[in-house]
C-alpha cells in the first residue's frame, strides 16, 4: 500500500517548532542560515533513519506493502514491475505506517471471516497508544468516482473498520483522526490487481476503449415457448359411418390435396342410403307420370280435378324423399355412388399433410373413430404461458420473434391471443402467436423462446455488451485508470443486446474496454493465478 502525505504536514512532520521558529528568525538575516538549521536539527519521517527503508533495495517487483503475518492482505501480483512505491515503514502488526510527527497510524488490510476489513493501530512517539486516543473516520474513492465511508469499532488493542472493504482494492483513501490536542489527516493509496497494458498491446489485441453514457435500451420479455398445431387448420378426420376398411391410400407424413380419396370404406349404412336414394327417384319418376296422365285427362274433361292432386300430392312427396335421402349421404360425405352401393371413399377436407393415421387395411371400424389426422403445416402456433406481472406487454398483434433451443432458426410472428383468465394452479395466462412456416421448419413439439418488445426508454449509463464479463460470480467491466485497467464491479439493468444498462458500480463518462474486453479479462487471470489472499 502506497502511503501519501500532503506537502505542508510533510513539512511539519520534519520541522520541529523550534527549528520553524529559528528559520523565520534567519530568513531576515539570510536564506543560508536557514537551510543550514533545516539541515542540522530536522527530524527525519518515518522509514528514512540510515538504518531504514531502502527504495530501491527493499521492493522487490511484486512486493506487498501490507506486511505477510497471518492476518495480512497479500496483492504482490497487483503492483506493476514500473510501479514507484513512496517510502513507506512497516509497523510492528505489519502494516503500513502513516506518520505525522511522532504521531502515527499503522494501516493493514485483513481478512476476518472471510470479509476483507481495514485495521488500525494508533502510536505516539514510537510507542503504542490506546485506541480510544483518538476518533477515526475514513473515506475511500474508487476508481469508478464511487466514495465509501468508514467508521472504526474498537476490537483488543485495534480499530476495525465497521464496513467490509470489497474488491477490487484500487482506491484513494484518506484517513482523518482526531485526538484531544489536535487532528491529523493522512492519505493512501492501494493499487491491487491493477492490470497494465500499453497502447501498442491494446492495439495488437483489438482492445477498443469507449466512454459509458446514455443511451436508449429496448428491453425485451423472453418466454419459453413450444411449436404447436395450427388448430384453426387441422382436422381430425372420421369415417361417420361404421364400415370395413378396403384400402388405404396415403401413408403417414405424405402431403395431400382437398378432396383426394385417403381410404375406402365397405360400410352397410351407406349402402342403405343410397338404395333409399334410388327407390326414391324411381317413386318420383311413376309420380311424375302419373301427375301429367291425370292433367291431361283433367284438361279433357274426363277425370276430375281431386285426381289431379292427388298425383301432384304424390310427385311432391317423391321429391322430399329424393332431398331426404340425399341429404343422409351429404351428411356423411358419400355421394350418389356409381357402381358399388356400399363403398364410400374418405376424402381430405384441406391441403395439408397426414400427420396421424390409425387404420389399416381389413380393419373395422366405428363411425367415430379418429382415422386421420390432417394438419396444414405453412402455419403453426408457438404457444406461451405469460406470468401475470407481464399480461400488460403481451398484446393482441404485437410483433414477437421466435428463436429455437435446438437450433439457429429465427421466424416473425404476431399475436393471436391472450387468454382471458389465468389458471388457478399456474398462475399465468395461454397466448399464442401464429408463424409463417412454409418450409416446414417449425415442427410441432419443439421448445422455442418467444421474445416481445417490452419497452423502449433511455437510460442514463450504458456500456456495450461486450464490455460486461463474469469474474466468479461477479459482473465486472474492466475500467481504464492511469495505472492501468481495474475489474470494476457493476450491477446491471436492462439489455437490448447491444447496450447494457448499468444501474451501479460506474458513473456516466468512466472509460472502459469495450470489444475485446475479454483480453483483459484474460490477463486479470493470470494475475489472479499468483494472488493471494
Amino acid at each position: 500500500m502506497n502511503t501519501k502525505m500532503n506537502p505542508a504536514r510533510r513539512l511539519r512532520a520534519g520541522v520541529g517548532k523550534k527549528q520553524l521558529a529559528a528559520i523565520v528568525v534567519l530568513l531576515a538575516l539570510g536564506g543560508a542560515g536557514a537551510v543550514a538549521i533545516l539541515n542540522m536539527g530536522g527530524a527525519k519521517p518515518a522509514g528514512e533513519e540510515s538504518g531504514g527503508h531502502n527504495e530501491a533495495k527493499g521492493h522487490a517487483d511484486g512486493e506487498h506493502h501490507g506486511g505477510k503475518g497471518k492476518d495480512s492482505h497479500g496483492d504482490s501480483a497487483g503492483h506493476a514491475d514500473t510501479e514507484h512505491h513512496e517510502k513507506a515503514a512497516k509497523g510492528p502488526n505489519g502494516g503500513q505506517m502513516l506518520t505525522e510527527g511522532d504521531f502515527g497510524v499503522e494501516l493493514l488490510l485483513t481478512e476476518q471471516g472471510g470479509v476483507p476489513r481495514m485495521k488500525l493501530w494508533l502510536s505516539q512517539g514510537g510507542k503504542a497508544v490506546a485506541p480510544t486516543a483518538g476518533k477515526v473516520t475514513g473515506e475511500l474513492t474508487r476508481p469508478g468516482g464511487e466514495v465509501e465511508k468508514l467508521s472504526f469499532n474498537l476490537e483488543k488493542d485495534a480499530l476495525v473498520s465497521a464496513q467490509p472493504v470489497p474488491e477490487p482494492h484500487v482506491f484513494e483513501g484518506t484517513l482523518a483522526v482526531q485526538t484531544p490536542k489536535e487532528p491529523f489527516l493522512f492519505t493512501f493509496s492501494e493499487r491491487e490487481g491493477v492490470i497494465a497494458l500499453s497502447p501498442e498491446q491494446l492495439k495488437a489485441a483489438g482492445v477498443g476503449l469507449e466512454a459509458a453514457g446514455p443511451a436508449s435500451i429496448r428491453s425485451t420479455l423472453q418466454l419459453p415457448g413450444e411449436i404447436r398445431f395450427n388448430e384453426d387448420r387441422t382436422a381430425h378426420v372420421v369415417p361417420r359411418v361404421a364400415g370395413v376398411v378396403e384400402a388405404v391410400l396415403v401413408s403417414l407424413g405424405q402431403p395431400v390435396r382437398k378432396g383426394q380419396v385417403l381410404a375406402v370404406i365397405s360400410s352397410p349404412t351407406v349402402s342403405e342410403q343410397r338404395a333409399e336414394l334410388q327407390g326414391a327417384l324411381a317413386r318420383q319418376q311413376l309420380a311424375r307420370t302419373t301427375y301429367e296422365r291425370e292433367k291431361k285427362l283433367f284438361e279433357e274433361k274426363i277425370s276430375p280435378q281431386q285426381d289431379v292432386l292427388q298425383a301432384e300430392q304424390a310427385l311432391r312427396e317423391a321429391e322430399i324423399a329424393i332431398n331426404n335421402a340425399r341429404q343422409k349421404l351429404q351428411a356423411v360425405g358419400a355421394g350418389t355412388g356409381v357402381g358399388s352401393l356400399n363403398r364410400f371413399e374418405l376424402r381430405a377436407p384441406f391441403d395439408g399433410t397426414v400427420v396421424e393415421k390409425h387404420i389399416a387395411l381389413g380393419e373395422q371400424v366405428k363411425e367415430d373413430a379418429q382415422v386421420f389426422t390432417l394438419s396444414d403445416l405453412r402455419t403453426v402456433w408457438a404457444q406461451i404461458n405469460v406470468p401475470a406481472n407481464a399480461l400488460p406487454q403481451v398484446r393482441v398483434g404485437e410483433r414477437v420473434t421466435i428463436r429455437s433451443t435446438a437450433f439457429d432458426q429465427t421466424a416473425s410472428g404476431t399475436v393471436a391471443y391472450v387468454g382471458s383468465l389465468i389458471g388457478e394452479q399456474t398462475r399465468t395466462a395461454p397466448a399464442r402467436m401464429v408463424v409463417q412456416n412454409p418450409d416446414a421448419v417449425w415442427r410441432p413439439g419443439l421448445f422455442v423462446t418467444v421474445e416481445l418488445t417490452a419497452n423502449d426508454a433511455t437510460a442514463p449509463v450504458t456500456v456495450s455488451a461486450d464490455a460486461v464479463q463474469t469474474q466468479g460470480d461477479k459482473t465486472v467491466v474492466f475500467l481504464q485508470t492511469p495505472n492501468g485497467f481495474v475489474a470494476q464491479p457493476v450491477q446491471t439493468g436492462r439489455s437490448d443486446g447491444k447496450r447494457v444498462e448499468i444501474l451501479k458500480g460506474l458513473q456516466a463518462g468512466a472509460r472502459h474496454a469495450s470489444a475485446g474486453s475479454f483480453v483483459v479479462k484474460a490477463e486479470a487471470g493470470k494475475s489472479s493465478a499468483s494472488h493471494g489472499h
